[in-house]
């Protein structure tokens, strides 16, 4: 049994507690909030909810700690710290700042003997993988990531985290002339503006500066400044009634050519259509905490991603099993 710990209780959170559930190898051992940990009601009966300054008397009672904070402020500060302390997973999900957080993150866990892994979803994460496959098998081709339409956790978080803002949802919609010319076998030189439009729709307080607001959206580096954003704020009451969903997907593909000549044009495309992004990214955290496991009793240390993972470590079947039903 893999005894799982949850730190924060948002929507990411709440979906690793319903994926532990659907995971017989695995239960869930405690949550810990920065919030008044009474405040906070979870759906597993029998489990504590606790302060997260009470992690460290855990630390022989939890085998991995699933982080559910935002890649914003708070990933980048909190993995490399519970690291020191645990076999530790994290959805972070800010691709230009990966290389900076796997040293710090990598740094902790090294130093203590813990393994820790980085930026598990589904992109990063699964679409990771996909066009690290594509890439290998087709070596002549180029590679294309769509996102949307849907609702990304990130950069509703970002834009939360602005003076003025009480909630957004941020949708990510591709832009359709694009797919179809990268479908088609173009292989398109596209530049991001070109593949994607960002949508926020806004909550703010009475009184704040909504064109300040908008501003610091529509410049804020590594989320919407390179592309074309547009801003609308709404009521609270139209937030709820509208956009209580968290929707989401998109679409991996590579376009290449085969043969001696590149006579043969190939495309691979991998594809998910997700009624719940923070759920199925929830999913893809508890099977990784099962693969830390597996790679910790193999003598594995220090950060790992999602490429490091053999498929095998991710599932709950037997060698036997898998080559049976699976291959």
């Amino acid at each position: 049994m893999i005894n799982i710990g949850i730190v924060g209780y948002g929507n990411l959170a709440r979906g690793v507690e319903c994926a532990i559930r659907q995971n017989p190898d695995m239960a869930l051992a405690a949550v810990f909030t920065r919030r008044d940990p009474a405040t906070v009601k979870i759906l597993t009966p029998n489990v504590p909810v606790l302060s997260l300054d009470e992690t460290a008397a855990w630390k022989d009672r939890i085998d991995v700690m699933i982080l559910c904070g935002g890649s914003a402020t708070d990933l980048p500060k909190m993995t490399p710290v519970i690291a020191r302390d645990f076999n530790v997973i994290d959805s972070f999900d800010t691709h230009a700042a990966i290389p900076a957080h796997f040293a710090a993150v990598d740094a902790a866990a090294a130093e203590s003997g813990h393994i820790a892994f980085i930026s598990v979803g589904w992109d990063p994460g699964l679409f990771s993988v996909n066009r690290l496959y594509a890439s290998a098998i087709l070596p002549n081709g180029k590679d294309y990531t769509f996102w949307g339409k849907g609702v990304s956790q990130g950069h509703s978080d970002a834009v939360r985290r602005i003076p003025g803002v009480l909630d957004c949802r941020q949708y990510t919609i591709p832009v359709p002339e694009a797919m179809d010319r990268v479908r088609a076998g173009e292989n398109p030189e596209l530049t991001t503006r070109e593949k994607h439009t960002r949508y926020c729709y806004v909550v703010a307080e009475d009184g704040a500066d909504k064109a300040a607001i908008e501003h610091a959206i529509k410049t804020m580096p590594n989320y919407f400044s390179d592309y074309d954003t547009t801003v609308e704020f709404i009521t609270m009451e139209e937030m709820r009634r509208d956009h209580a969903g968290l929707p989401h997907g998109g679409s991996v593909i590579r376009s290449g050519v085969t043969g001696w000549n590149g006579e043969s044009r190939q495309t691979i495309e991998y594809k998910l259509t997700l009624d719940s992004n923070p759920q199925f990214t929830a999913c893809v955290l508890v099977a990784c905490a099962r693969a830390a496991m597996r790679m910790k009793a193999r003598g594995v240390a220090g950060c790992q991603t999602i490429f490091d993972v053999a498929p095998a470590d991710l599932s709950p079947m037997s060698r036997e099993d898998m080559l049976a039903h699976m291959l």
